[in-house]
């Protein structure tokens, strides 16, 4: 886990977001997991607040775990060397 910061480029390497690329938004240390852009969207339904007075149905980036997810430079490396 001490390879993936905040900000580098992951690929998805198991699970039903395989495959998908992203950049690390946040590390939830004490759960070993991370939040990856555009990866394991959630809906979550929120009360109205001064910044979205509506409130509604927002969409937003849930956590994966750290073991299913590879730096994207590590993973271009190995699928080279595949070919």
């Amino acid at each position: 886990m001490s390879s993936i910061k905040r900000g580098s480029e992951v690929v998805v390497i198991a699970g039903a977001h395989k495959d998908k690329r992203g950049k690390v938004l946040d590390i939830l240390k004490n759960k070993n997991r991370v939040v990856v852009e555009g990866v394991a969207m959630v809906k979550r339904h929120t009360k109205g607040t001064q910044d979205n007075p509506e409130g509604g149905i927002v969409e937003r980036e849930g956590s994966v775990h750290y073991s299913n997810v590879m730096l994207a430079e590590k993973y271009d490396e190995k699928l080279a060397r595949r070919k």
